[in-house]
């Protein structure tokens, strides 16, 4: 605050499109800053649940011991309830050994291979001591009837694989699998002015030229009008293709492009482990859980302990 005038923004979400796996949305009245936080909160600060730990009593398989607990660490695992579930670290029934109900869920997987035929071992062979906890459900896109799952390794006659895993809650800051987002984009939304007086000097064949300069589809021709219309905006990636034919054509300010710099466009795509949407208001959540926490300690000398320099900097010292 300063001379009475306040800074505080009220930013406004608008959800265009929601299935379990992506989510795209609008981010408006916000600053870039706001909108690069949530996608690094989203990427990296949200939990969920992976496989951490491998105990292997039998493996025969053509690959070792180290390979098949990274791929197991990599299967996705719901995670519904990993935000209400404690860090093996922080947990006190288990004096942070991390093999308690409180903080990890116990797996089994036991196969042996007994035909001549190539058995496949997926993440469906894995059985979880929490029917909350399991792997994501995985369909071969050539085939989404079949729910097949995602292969650990492959057993030929007399091969065996007998394993238990115990999954813990944790971030993808600490490691890879424990990310519940595939992708998160974000991008300005673009402003498009066309000078309408400029575009009637061209012929219909330059309009057609011009239009076709766009790597993307940003711009059609009206069949009604003959007039050069902007179609889809978002399409437009700021590579200026357009600008530069305009140049090239002797007809400089045929079109402005600004980006709007507190309008963001966001797509999220899931691992499956939570839903887009809930990792979206997981995210909110953390990142609000992260501002009280700097907030408080504005009023408290104890929180030096966990801000340091941050703290006493902001309370002035």
């Amino acid at each position: 605050m300063d001379g009475g005038m306040s800074y505080q923004r009220f930013p406004k979400v608008k959800i265009r499109e929601m299935k379990d796996d992506m989510v795209k949305f609008e981010l408006r009245e916000t600053d870039a800053s706001v909108a690069n936080a949530l996608r690094r909160v989203m990427i990296a600060e949200v939990p969920t649940v992976a496989i951490d730990l491998v105990e292997i009593e039998v493996n025969s398989s053509v690959l070792n011991d180290e390979f098949i607990a990274h791929r197991l660490g990599l299967i996705p695992l719901t995670s519904d309830r990993a935000m209400s579930m404690r860090f093996s670290r922080d947990c006190d029934a288990c004096d942070g050994d991390g093999q308690c109900e409180f903080c990890s869920v116990e797996f089994h997987l036991r196969a042996k291979c007994l035909t001549d035929q190539t058995l496949d071992v997926t993440s469906k062979d894995l059985y979880s001591s929490d029917h909350t906890v399991v792997p994501v459900e995985f369909s071969d896109p050539n085939d989404p009837g079949e729910q097949r799952g995602i292969i650990i390794v492959k057993l030929r006659r007399g091969q065996e694989l007998r394993l238990r895993a115990i999954a813990r809650k944790g971030i993808g800051k600490d490691h890879a699998k424990w990310s519940p987002a595939a992708t998160v984009t974000f991008m300005y939304e673009p402003t498009i002015r066309i000078n309408e007086d400029l575009m009637e000097t061209l012929s219909l064949e330059e309009k057609r030229t011009w239009i076709d300069s766009s790597p993307t589809k940003v711009f059609d021709i009206d069949p009604v009008t003959q007039q050069v219309v902007v179609v889809e905006p978002e399409a437009y990636t700021y590579d200026d293709e357009v600008i530069k034919k305009a140049d090239a054509m002797g007809k400089s300010g045929l079109v402005e492009i600004e980006a709007k710099e507190d309008s963001f466009i966001f797509t999220v795509e899931s691992t499956g482990a939570i839903k887009a949407s809930q990792l979206v208001l997981n995210a909110i959540e953390i990142l609000k859980q992260k501002l009280d926490a700097v907030r408080l300690s504005d009023d408290t000398v104890e929180a030096d302990d966990q801000f340091g320099e941050l703290g006493a900097h902001l309370r002035g010292g």
